[in-house]
């Protein structure tokens, strides 16, 4: 059991760590981002619950509402309406690499527990491919949400664009990760390596524009 959760819990905390550094990271949101890791665990009940209800129900049977409805925007939602309340309300954001990071550590809660009971269902064996796909695609959807939220904050005139851009990305970018492991089915590696490394690239991307965009800003060079 030990090495399973080690297995499932390594991943996040590599890539946690990975972008932390990447965003030229400042010690005091270290308590944020510990609190938004603890509740991206947390956040994956209430989301499985929920899942778990609607495919009893088999209120979504074809593949793409599966893809849109009942992973895309189920799980980024609940991703985006904690990081509204925690961080884009309640925490710091002074720059645009602060979202990236909140986003970060709340995707990788979750995607943290939802590793655990996947390895635990079918095996140590799963998690190399799963530290490859699922786990650092919840961290780059979290750097997406956490981006454009953070210029939410930080361009008030333009508040409600950027807000709904960091929850229409990232479900549309989620829901057509899902989609390409249905469609592809046993092939799927042909589908989701192109699509990992277009999210990759984009991911990458906006960590340079924020922090380009950070330097720029008098309000960031007065802190």
């Amino acid at each position: 059991m030990f090495s399973l959760l080690t297995a499932a819990i390594a991943p996040a905390i590599g890539l946690l760590t990975y972008f932390y550094l990447k965003t030229d990271y400042r010690r005091k949101l270290h308590e944020t981002i510990i609190r938004t890791f603890l509740i991206g665990i947390l956040l994956v009940f209430p989301v499985m619950v929920l899942q778990y209800a609607f495919i009893e129900e088999e209120v979504f049977s074809q593949d793409w509402l599966q893809a849109l409805i009942l992973y895309g925007f189920t799980e980024e939602f609940f991703k985006w309406f904690i990081l509204f309340i925690f961080a884009y309300q309640h925490g710091t954001i002074v720059r645009r690499n602060d979202g990236i990071v909140y986003g970060v550590s709340l995707s990788l809660g979750f995607a943290t527990m939802e590793n655990i009971f996947y390895l635990i269902a079918h095996g140590i064996e799963t998690a190399v491919g799963r530290a490859l796909m699922p786990v650092s695609s919840h961290a780059l959807f979290g750097i997406i949400m956490g981006y454009y939220m953070s210029n939410a904050k930080l361009i008030p005139a333009k508040k409600r664009w950027y807000l709904a851009l960091s929850l229409i990305l990232p479900i549309t970018l989620h829901s057509s990760y899902d989609y390409i492991v249905f469609l592809f089915d046993h092939y799927v590696l042909f589908g989701i390596i192109p699509f990992m490394l277009m999210l990759w690239a984009f991911a990458i991307y906006k960590i340079k524009l924020a922090r380009r965009q950070d330097q720029q800003s008098p309000r960031i060079r007065r802190n």
